[in-house]
C-alpha cells in the first residue's frame, strides 16, 4: 500500500492525501533509525575523545573520586556484607556511573576510581557495545573486586575484560555474603539511588590511568 492515497473531497474533487497507517509507520521508522545514530555517535565520541581515561581538570579528579566514594558508602549501607569483600580484597574499580544506551542499541560507558586497600591509585573508564533492542538510556554504579594483586594489575595493564557471559550481582541485603569470585574478581551493580538493580556486563572493556 502506498504512504500517499487519493480522497475525495466534499466537493467531488480528488486529493492527494498522507496515508495514516503507512505515513505514521515511516515516520516512527525514521525517527528510531535518528535515535539509534544519535546514541552511537555519543558512544564514539565519549570512546574517542575518553582517552583521557583521567580527568583532565584537577576539580575534575576531585569530582570523580567523590564520586566513587559516596557510591562505595551507599553500597556497604545497603549490604554491610559487602564490607568484609572490600576489606579483603587485594583492589576493587569503582564506576559511579555507568550510562547505557538507548533505542534500539546497547552499550554503556563510565568513568571510575581504581583502588588499592582502601586507597585512590588511579582513574579507570568502562566501554561496552552490542546490538540489541532497549528503550530508554539508564545509568547504574558498577564495582568490580579483584582477589589477588595480580588481578589487579591485569586491570591495570588493559589485560582484562569481561566475556559475553560474564554476570554482576544486584546489591541488596546479604548479597555479598554469598558472592564469591570468578577467575578472580567478584561484580556488584546498584542503581545510582543504591537500590538492586541487574545489569548486563558482558563484552566490556577497560583502560587505566595512574594517578
Amino acid at each position: 500500500m502506498s504512504m500517499w492515497v487519493w480522497s475525495v473531497g466534499q466537493r467531488g474533487c480528488l486529493h492527494l492525501i498522507l496515508n495514516p497507517k503507512k505515513g505514521k509507520d515511516k515516520i516512527m521508522k525514521r525517527y528510531h533509525m535518528r535515535v539509534a545514530f544519535l546514541v552511537l555517535g555519543v558512544i564514539g565520541f565519549q570512546v574517542m575523545t575518553g582517552c583521557a581515561t583521567a580527568p583532565r581538570s584537577v576539580q575534575g579528579k576531585a569530582d570523580i573520586e567523590h564520586e566513587a566514594a559516596v557510591a562505595l558508602a551507599k553500597a556497604q549501607k545497603n549490604d554491610t556484607s559487602l564490607v568484609n569483600i572490600f576489606d579483603t580484597a587485594a583492589g576493587y574499580a569503582v564506576f559511579p556511573s555507568v550510562g547505557k544506551g538507548a533505542v534500539g542499541i546497547g552499550g554503556a560507558y563510565g568513568k571510575g576510581v581504581l583502588y588499592e586497600h582502601g586507597n585512590a591509585v588511579g582513574y579507570c573508564d568502562l566501554t561496552q557495545g552490542s546490538i540489541g533492542f532497549q528503550l530508554g538510556g539508564q545509568s547504574y554504579t558498577e564495582i568490580i573486586c579483584f582477589e589477588t594483586g595480580q588481578n589487579v594489575e591485569n586491570f591495570k595493564q588493559g589485560n582484562f575484560r569481561f566475556d559475553v557471559q560474564a554476570t554482576a550481582v544486584a546489591i541488596k541485603s546479604g548479597a555479598g555474603a554469598n558472592a564469591k569470585f570468578t577467575n578472580g574478581v567478584a561484580v556488584f551493580t546498584m542503581d545510582e539511588a543504591g537500590l538492586m538493580f541487574e545489569a548486563s556486563v558482558g563484552g566490556q572493556k577497560f583502560s587505566y590511568q595512574a594517578k
